[in-house]
């Protein structure tokens, strides 16, 4: 559960909420419909929480690590209910954390940031971030947004390669046809001009942009 809940960024409440049905292996997504807290499931507080989160290969493993059981929850307690986030906080959280070889150990809560941080240094856009975590983007932005600041170097990479990319499509346009003139009503120049070539011949030029300098929702 500890590498799950570090591979997905889910709240201890979303992930004590889960049953096995909310993951869909062939669509490799995690569904987060509800949560545990205080000894009561309901379901997620607004539509950005109700989320499908994909899951990595991390996280599909330590699925896979988990015994066979015919036990609808996907982390039961000891007795086969929802795990209580208060109990297990203080008495399992840390001997959790050491078998499972986290270093170093962290608080219940810390996973999250640990997700949103990996996730940011990886290039995953705030946007997505965002959608994946259940969180606004101004949330994410406020505090993980300097984890993010070498992504724009990446963005305009991205954008100098498609721009690029769009210029050779150019050249290697096929000539066309032209078409008869217009009719003389439009001034001289336009008039002979065959429809289409402008955009086909058109590139912007591209222009640097120089960089600048615990979430618990």
């Amino acid at each position: 559960m500890v590498i799950f809940a570090a591979a997905t960024g889910l709240r201890p409440s979303e992930l004590f909420g889960l049953d096995r049905r909310d993951v869909d292996r062939q669509l490799g997504v995690v569904y987060v419909r509800r949560a545990f807290a205080n000894g009561r499931l309901k379901h997620t507080k607004t539509r950005l929480s109700t989320r499908a989160v994909p899951l990595q290969a991390k996280a599909l493993e330590a699925l896979d690590r988990l015994p066979a059981s015919d036990n609808p929850i996907l982390f039961p307690n000891m007795r086969g209910g929802r795990i209580d986030f208060r109990i297990f906080g203080r008495k399992h959280w840390r001997p959790a954390q050491i078998k499972a070889g986290t270093e170093p150990v962290r608080g219940l809560y810390d996973l999250r940031h640990t997700y949103a941080t990996f996730a940011l240094r990886a290039g995953v856009p705030v946007f997505a971030v965002s959608r994946f975590m259940g969180s606004s983007i101004a949330m994410i932005d406020r505090h993980y947004g300097h984890l993010a600041h070498d992504s724009r170097e990446h963005a305009v990479a991205l954008l100098d390669a498609l721009a690029l990319e769009r210029a050779v499509d150019a050249a290697w346009t096929s000539p066309r046809t032209p078409r008869k003139p217009v009719r003389t009503s439009v001034s001289g120049s336009r008039a002979h001009q065959p429809r289409g070539r402008v955009d086909v011949r058109w590139t912007p030029r591209l222009v640097s942009v120089a960089s600048s300098d615990d979430e618990r929702s």
